[in-house]
């Protein structure tokens, strides 16, 4: 149920994209070892259950359809990538926020400017826009790009996380998401900018590891997503359906 709770979180905080854009997960190792679950197409992120999940194995045969429209293929190339690439990753979530793609159009990146953006210090992958990921052979190079960082800046597209759970990656998704309106409003202000020196940033980058050390591991409490799952059947009581 943890999928289907981020992708009506999602939806809650408006950062879903329409039908489009993904979260994943990888499915049960009794399911099938190589294989992910992903929304249908069609569905709103508002109307993913846990049970109209889609599961895909990594070469696109579908192998559970409950919904039967199949996945976007621009989705399952971003994310049969990083599954394939890295079997640690329980969760990756990609999105086209208004924020993400603007500082996706910035050559800089995510600035040090705030707390919330330091999480994110030298530690951001970024790959260059090649058009609507339909070409499977962009896999290579994006898998390439990503290496083992957690978070990857689609240039001129959008934002990717990717997390052990799916706790651990909508944390980077929120917390990148906020970095990314933050960005846009103390730049648009106008006002003269305080960066954060490079020795404060990467020591504030290495808090945040060492306070999210146990984000990514499935036998590990995540009181944050615990919350968050509260927060999710509270306003989506019909998610696990």
């Amino acid at each position: 149920m943890d999928l289907a709770t981020a992708y009506r979180l999602i939806a809650h905080f408006e950062l879903d994209d329409s039908i489009f854009t993904h979260i994943s997960a990888r499915a049960p190792e009794e399911e099938d070892p190589h294989a992910f679950l992903i929304n249908p197409f069609g569905l709103r992120f508002d109307e993913v259950t846990a049970s109209n999940l889609v599961t895909v194995d990594l070469d696109g045969k579908i192998l559970h359809d409950r919904f039967g429209a199949g996945i976007n293929d621009a989705g399952f190339t971003i994310h049969s990538a990083v599954h394939a690439a890295r079997p640690e990753v329980g969760c990756v979530i990609h999105t086209h926020t208004v924020a993400g793609v603007a500082v996706s159009s910035m050559k800089e990146g995510i600035l040090p400017l705030n707390q919330w953006a330091l999480q994110f210090h030298n530690r951001v992958a970024f790959h260059d826009y090649e058009g609507i990921a339909l070409d499977l052979s962009e896999r290579e190079r994006l898998v390439a790009d990503l290496g083992q960082s957690k978070v990857m800046i689609l240039r001129n597209h959008g934002l990717l996380v990717c997390g052990g759970t799916v706790g651990e990656a909508f944390s980077l998704m929120y917390n990148l998401e906020r970095s990314c309106r933050a960005q846009l409003a103390i730049l648009s202000a106008g006002g003269q900018q305080v960066r954060i020196s490079e020795e404060l940033a990467e020591f504030t980058a290495r808090q945040y590891e060492e306070l999210t050390k146990n984000r990514g591991n499935p036998d590990a409490r995540d009181f944050e997503w615990e919350a968050y799952k509260r927060l999710a059947l509270k306003h989506f009581p019909d998610l696990a359906e």
